[in-house]
């Protein structure tokens, strides 16, 4: 089978989008074919290290594994939303507006979540949802995929 691939978006790409891929990639049955991967529409050059602390303790927390040289975070491109088959925004309130703003034509191919960002949901409260979120789309995505021969 093909690989498809969930792209996840927030604002940062350092924090919620971040680890909706490394628990989507290390809680979705290979035999999908489906991975994640994740952009930010305005990652900041300011942030201590490629991805927060906070998602570093809850991915070891959780036993999920960390990639040994995560990239710091990336900025969505056009390239990007062409190459994802699924396409999930972290936050409708924060997010809608940047997909208004620079990927208009793709305002009705992206899903969007209500995962808050730290001044308006504990980390705690949005790893939960998060980890909710992905494991009901991946409970989707098992429904809607072939079986294998």
């Amino acid at each position: 089978m093909s690989d498809h691939t969930v792209l996840f978006i927030c604002t940062g790409n350092y924090y919620r989008s971040r680890y909706a891929e490394l628990y989507f990639n290390a809680t979705a049955p290979a035999h999908l074919g489906w991975r994640a991967t994740s952009r930010g529409f305005a990652p900041s050059p300011f942030n201590p290290g490629p991805l927060a602390v906070s998602v570093i303790h809850r991915a070891q927390e959780r036993g999920l594994p960390l990639p040994a040289d995560p990239p710091h975070p990336r900025r969505l491109t056009e390239a990007d939303l062409h190459s994802a088959q699924r396409i999930i925004a972290l936050d409708e309130d924060e997010h809608r507006s940047y997909v208004e703003h620079y990927f208009p034509a793709w305002r009705n191919h992206i899903t969007y979540w209500r995962v808050h960002d730290l001044h308006l949901m504990p980390t705690a409260e949005a790893f939960a949802l998060i980890e909710h979120n992905v494991d009901a789309l991946v409970r989707e995505l098992t429904a809607t995929t072939p079986a294998q021969p």
